[in-house]
């Protein structure tokens, strides 16, 4: 969805014709993968940090085109929503110094964005889900001025024919209704990619989506939404919610909505073009004038243009993606799981404990996939969404007899997971300064059972226990949250509570 969309109107013979077009799209993509056109192993990775426009008083800014306007750097961007921003980190190797390197220029990037921001009183706030938004926020006026976002808006809504119904119960419960998509912004997250050959993506995607739930449990940032305590990670359900063009009738019969953990583990990339295309109606039906399969024919590499934006569409926590450099082709898995923050550190410590772990279970020789049905992986998911830190999770038994046992996420990962993260990072040749510095976060993070969503909760009641009333006990936890993490200390070091007045 990163290209600029402009379109008016739809009719019938559109979808039409985009429906021939993402099949040709389809099949040219089936003989990419057969002719064998893919780059080679380079060991790339890339990121994207979706971010929030706060005031000094912790409000909400719907400001980000002024903000953009000052910053004047291609590598930031506009999001869905008016409070929005995306930075994009360059592509980088997985190796050396560069979990040190990215943090690095996060921070910079992050200052100087900051700053500018600063000029027209907002700042930058790296969190899940801003705790002083409101649904009176959500409104189709507070959509970023693009025409992507509006035309998605416009068919989203056509295609639901009423109100988008968010009903997420947790701590506390939350019912109410919008007519755009708008609440979806509220979701800010962390996208990690890693180029992969055809051959290696299917592991790699189902190792992504076997330790999802992990990521979830430890890096939750969102438990509040709208005014109510949650899940410690929201994102999820609203994401789904928020999205969801089915109305009732439609989820009663079991479709498949467009935010989707999946349904069983893969054989290929191309299992996952394909169910894209299969399940989901295209909602931005723009046809590129390029054939692709004549491309083919001609010895050249098509865009593929039709099925890069239907896949924009379809919202897998762990997506495929397809693109073109300097005329080659090649697959990534986009992981989408994290919230954004609370620190450049925690950012980095997440993507060090990710891309470790998928090198590892992706190279073992009986693949955690094999040993657990995909069923326990959504489940697991589910359950570190609402659980956090706290979570329980099925994982298989060591040794021969199998089965799954349930453990403590933050056991399984101390125990099990981070010797295979630092052996996964040792396998990318990350610097082993960079591994135990960044593996060290998140060690500490599960023996001090503390992270960006418990923070926030604890200091929230710490407040409403000292008198605060409910808005002003989150305004006064996001100023603080602010403050930390600008100061750039891990979020397991930081202390519960806001000062005293």
């Amino acid at each position: 969805m990163g290209e600029k969309v402009v379109a008016d109107a739809f009719d019938l013979s559109d979808r039409q014709r985009y429906r021939r077009k993402l099949h040709r799209c389809l099949e040219g993509l089936g003989r990419l993968l057969s002719e064998r056109r893919f780059d080679r192993p380079r060991n790339l990775m890339g990121m994207e940090i979706e971010l929030n426009l706060a005031g000094s008083d912790g409000m909400p800014k719907m400001m980000n085109g002024q903000v953009l306007e000052r910053i004047a750097s291609r590598d930031f961007q506009t999001e869905l929503g008016m409070f929005n921003l995306e930075v994009n980190i360059v592509p980088h190797h997985l190796t050396g110094r560069v979990l040190d390197q990215l943090a690095e220029e996060l921070r910079t990037g992050l200052g100087y964005a900051d700053r500018k921001a600063g000029e027209v009183d907002a700042g930058i706030m790296m969190i899940g889900i801003l705790p002083t938004l409101g649904s009176q926020d959500m409104v189709r006026s507070n959509l970023s001025d693009v025409d992507r976002y509006a035309l998605l808006n416009d068919q989203m809504v056509a295609a639901r024919g009423e109100d988008f119904s968010l009903d997420i119960e947790g701590v506390e419960r939350l019912v109410c209704t919008s007519g755009s998509i708008t609440p979806e912004a509220a979701c800010t997250s962390v996208q990690l990619h890693l180029q992969v050959t055809p051959e290696r993506f299917p592991d790699v995607w189902n190792a992504a989506q076997a330790v999802a739930a992990v990521q979830v449990a430890l890096g939750a940032n969102s438990p509040f939404l709208f005014g109510r305590e949650l899940w410690r990670e929201s994102r999820p359900p609203l994401f789904l919610q928020a999205t969801d063009t089915r109305p009732p009738e439609l989820q009663n019969q079991g479709v498949r909505p467009r935010t989707w953990f999946g349904e069983r583990w893969i054989g290929s990339a191309f299992e996952l073009f394909e169910e894209n295309v299969r399940y989901f109606p295209p909602l931005l039906p723009i046809c590129d004038e390029e054939d692709p399969l004549r491309v083919l024919d001609d010895g050249g590499v098509p865009r593929l243009q039709e099925l890069v934006l239907h896949n924009g569409t379809v919202y897998r926590w762990n997506r495929p993606v397809y693109g073109l450099s300097d005329g080659v082709p090649h697959l990534r898995v986009e992981n989408r799981v994290l919230p954004a923050g609370p620190t450049v550190a925690d950012v980095i410590a997440n993507t060090a404990l990710y891309y470790g772990l998928v090198r590892a279970l992706a190279e073992e020789s009986r693949p955690v996939w094999t040993r657990m049905p995909f069923s326990a992986a959504a489940e697991n998911f589910d359950t570190a969404c609402r659980q956090g830190i706290e979570a329980e999770l099925l994982w298989p038994r060591s040794g021969r007899s199998g089965g799954l046992t349930k453990v403590p996420a933050v056991k399984l990962v101390r125990d099990e997971l981070l010797p295979l993260a630092a052996a996964g990072l040792d396998a990318w040749n990350i610097a082993p300064a960079d591994r135990d510095h960044y593996l060290g976060i998140i060690e500490e993070r599960c023996r001090r059972r503390t992270n960006g969503a418990s923070w926030q909760a604890d200091t929230y009641h710490r407040a409403r226990e000292a008198g605060m009333g409910r808005q002003a006990a989150l305004a006064a936890m996001t100023r603080r949250y602010g403050e930390l993490m600008q100061d750039g200390e891990p979020v397991h070091t930081w202390p519960v509570g806001v000062p005293a007045p």
